[in-house]
């Protein structure tokens, strides 16, 4: 199982960070390890001193498929849930300041918390148009919307495809609106879709 993501998906979350808005979507990984074990909380890593949310639509690759053409990827996916991508700011910052991969500030064990309910396709009337949200010890810091993705689903099952098979069981991160910002210890995080509570995380 691969978890693939992407960055700089949002217009207002490049602006906020101050990147561009590229004209290809930005790709990275994460291992299988990113997913928190079952039952257990999120650790606050010891190598950062400002972890920030970022609360992304999740899909869930539903059969294998290489180069697919954009008009069948919505063949390859059934459900769609929703996820944190924990970044290691200060460390993404200092790795890009020496023009190195970013990867360990990404891609750390624990840093890729997903829903484990997912929502079938036939339950949302608009995939283009789903609402999502991030509550932090419940105040509403993030929101977003599928309709302000720069690069759509369907795109991105298709353009990812070019480059990496997928199979079944992969996660693609669709990429995180504005107002991501730090979590500390003892804070507790509610990601939403729509209105239905999809994932809490507790920071320990």
């Amino acid at each position: 199982m691969k978890i693939i993501c992407v960055g700089r998906n949002y217009a207002a979350h490049a602006k906020e960070l101050n990147n561009p808005v590229n004209e290809s979507p930005v790709i990275f990984m994460k291992p299988e390890t990113a997913i928190p074990i079952k039952g257990m909380p999120f650790f606050y890593p010891d190598f950062s001193k400002d972890l920030h949310h970022e609360v992304e639509l999740v899909i869930k690759i539903s059969k294998n498929g290489k180069c697919i053409e954009e008009r069948f990827a919505k063949n390859y996916y059934e459900e769609v849930g929703v996820g944190i991508d924990f970044t290691a700011r200060d460390l993404q910052a200092e790795l890009k300041s020496k023009g190195l991969p970013w990867e360990l500030a990404k891609a750390f064990d624990g840093s890729a918390p997903v829903s484990k309910k997912f929502l079938s396709k036939d339950e949302i009337p608009d995939l283009n148009n789903m609402h999502f949200s991030l509550h932090k010890n419940d105040v509403r810091v993030q929101e977003g919307n599928s309709a302000l993705m720069i690069f759509k689903v369907d795109y991105l099952i298709h353009y990812v495809s070019q480059f990496i098979s997928l199979k079944k069981g992969d996660l693609i991160f669709t990429g995180t609106p504005a107002g991501v910002g730090p979590v500390q210890v003892g804070d507790v995080l509610h990601a939403f879709i729509e209105n239905e509570m999809m994932l809490e995380i507790k920071v320990k």
